[in-house]
């Protein structure tokens, strides 16, 4: 899903040759217009693909910025209208992504580019696009809104502020360099112009890779290990899970093959409370060892949970209302979802609280066996609510990857 291009710290012997070689129009804009171009990172130097058979930014590894916004149609924007700005959105993000600048532009930021990003390479840049159910109205195509779409019922532990949840365009941009992800976001605003006003924008982070000794699960702001039991690429029927199959559903989707649903929540953390819980108490509430994520019931953090498994009072090792336990294919007939969030921060509430937690975003192929009967079952007794708001809420049908020529979504706009 991605090419990485192991190119050495700047100066390694052999490492220019290579970065001409191999990078391409990606060390053109990383150099000034009076210096040669010197060798990137590999942090900095990781490209991914923008055309293929699905969208990047959903098998891509975590990256370390992040920002989420959605769109609206501008009145008097239709189908029409949509269909170029999806078209401009797709060669913007192909350019990006490759480390080059925004077609128009320049590399010392005169013109169209910004030339905020001068300098770096493509640093994981990933942008994804996707359409919200009200997208569907707005274009007349509402013959093609795919079932998946219908609104997500209600739970108990919503609190949701509309004007940051839904909207008619989504598009979620991934990096491992802020200024690079800072840039791919101005460029799609700017693209957007008079043909669709931002709703929503969010911004979120994980930790830089090189950052541990060794690549590890992401940890979020409760300090958990986050994602151990995220289905894996590897596993038989993943693409089942995560991605719509091509005359899986009626053909008026047939645009949709290839692509998946996206459920995007605010879930803000309570980290007063919870961080004055003991480690051990902590740790009952999760399911699992704080330091290395292994289940309670023992092992590693890849070991399966034992969930019959008790301890020498004959309480079970994973309580009964743990989170881990509760959210558990096992507990939930099969049921999963690919986790792929981003921890976010935005100060101090007005109670003096910080305002902080996860962007929580997950894909699969079908919200109702996916995401709905795991968050249902967690809102009945899930040990960690207590300690959550879940705060803005969005679902987005994401189209499958444009193919050489084409734009994303080209196939719903030009049925």
């Amino acid at each position: 899903m991605t090419r990485r291009r192991l190119l050495g710290t700047a100066g390694a012997a052999g490492a220019t040759g290579l970065v001409l070689g191999a990078a391409g129009g990606a060390t053109g804009y990383a150099a000034t217009r009076d210096e040669a171009p010197a060798a990137l990172t590999s942090v900095g130097s990781t490209e991914v693909m923008f055309h293929g058979k699905h969208q990047p930014g959903i098998t891509t590894p975590l990256q370390a910025r992040g920002h989420l916004i959605a769109f609206d149609l501008a009145p008097g924007a239709g189908r029409k209208e949509a269909a170029a700005l999806m078209r401009r959105w797709s060669a913007t993000a192909e350019r990006l992504m490759a480390g080059e600048p925004v077609t128009g532009g320049s590399a010392d930021g005169t013109g169209h580019d910004t030339g905020i990003a001068l300098d770096a390479g493509p640093s994981s840049l990933t942008v994804t696009f996707g359409f919200g159910a009200t997208f569907f109205e707005r274009t007349g195509l509402k013959g093609h809104r795919p079932p998946g779409l219908d609104p997500l019922p209600p739970f108990s532990a919503d609190h949701l502020d509309t004007g940051r949840s839904n909207g008619d365009l989504w598009v979620q941009i991934g990096a491992d360099d802020a200024l690079v992800a800072f840039h791919a976001l101005r460029a799609v605003q700017k693209e957007a112009a008079a043909t669709a006003t931002v709703r929503w924008q969010m911004d979120g982070f994980n930790r830089t890779p090189g950052a541990t000794a060794k690549p590890m699960t992401a940890r979020n702001l409760m300090g958990q290990i986050d994602g151990t039991g995220n289905p894996k690429p590897a596993d038989s029927d993943f693409d089942q899970r995560v991605f719509v199959a091509a005359g899986a559903e009626d053909a008026a989707y047939d645009w949709l093959a290839g692509g998946s649903y996206a459920v995007v929540r605010r879930i803000r953390m309570l980290l007063d409370d919870w961080e004055k819980l003991p480690v051990d108490r902590q740790e009952r509430v999760i399911g699992r060892r704080k330091a290395d994520g292994a289940p309670l019931s023992g092992g590693t953090e890849t070991t399966e949970m034992d969930l019959d498994k008790a301890g020498p009072d004959g309480k079970l090792l994973i309580p009964d209302n743990a989170h881990a336990r509760i959210s558990s294919p096992e507990r939930n007939s099969g049921a999963a979802m690919l986790r792929r969030p981003f921890s976010y921060h935005d100060g101090i509430s007005s109670d003096g609280s910080p305002d902080a937690g996860l962007l929580f975003i997950c894909w699969q192929a079908d919200p109702l066996r996916g995401f709905v009967p795991v968050q249902r079952k967690l809102d009945r007794g899930d040990a960690l609510s207590p300690f959550l708001l879940h705060e803005a809420s969005g679902l987005f049908a994401v189209p499958g990857g444009a193919a050489q020529g084409e734009y994303v979504g080209q196939r719903l706009l030009e049925s």
